[in-house]
């Protein structure tokens, strides 16, 4: 039985995704997704832009379904999704990262801060160092509020929803995420609007 998962939310955005990375990895060789989820989008921007070596991750219990989409897919430059998450104390096999290469010349992230808590999203920026090249670019995609504010009355809604699933999750402030940013060298160089009210956000980080 198939354990692949499946998002329409990635079906829509891949394309308006896929124009802003177009820009922004062309010159870049390494990326590492964090939070593959279900490998659709892991699966389409490896397809998409070959130039890259696309390494997905995302915790275990989301592994198989990932791979199984990966090996369909049958791309040379989609290797098999690492064991990763933001975790906040060492956890086996999860901590720090899987023994491989690192130095990663771009990261990639869609719909995870919202649904972490967060000091898992500290985590996350907190780890950032360790898995990036001094050059690197963060591509961050998902809703974010500006200013304390929503940007919009969906996401007024889905941030209720978030919270009654999960007190901890919610849309993140842009101003907040970029001093975690900040405090990782990383300084905002984009934020591009995009459709359902969303945003990508790029930071470049500089040695």
């Amino acid at each position: 039985m198939s354990q692949q998962r499946w998002s329409d939310a990635c079906e829509r955005n891949r394309e308006p995704i896929l124009t802003v990375l177009r820009r922004y990895l062309q010159d870049r060789h390494r990326v590492l997704e964090i939070g593959s989820g279900t490998g659709q989008h892991a699966a389409h921007f490896a397809a998409q832009l070959p130039h890259l070596h696309w390494q997905a991750s995302d915790h275990p219990d989301h592994l198989p379904g990932i791979a199984e989409r990966l090996a369909e897919a049958a791309l040379s430059n989609a290797p098999s999704p690492w064991p990763l998450q933001a975790v906040l104390s060492p956890v086996p096999g999860l901590a720090p990262l899987p023994e491989a290469p690192l130095g990663f010349d771009a990261v990639f992230s869609a719909n995870t801060l919202h649904i972490m808590s967060w000091a898992h999203v500290e985590a996350l920026f907190a780890g950032l160092p360790a898995v990036m090249a001094d050059d690197a670019l963060l591509c961050i995609y998902g809703p974010f509020n500006q200013g304390g504010q929503y940007s919009s009355d969906s996401n007024r809604v889905f941030d209720a929803w978030l919270k009654q699933r999960d007190p901890a999750a919610g849309i993140r402030d842009a101003e907040a995420v970029d001093a975690l940013a900040a405090a990782q060298g990383l300084r905002l160089i984009d934020d591009v609007a995009m459709p359902a009210n969303n945003r990508l956000r790029v930071w470049h980080r500089f040695a």
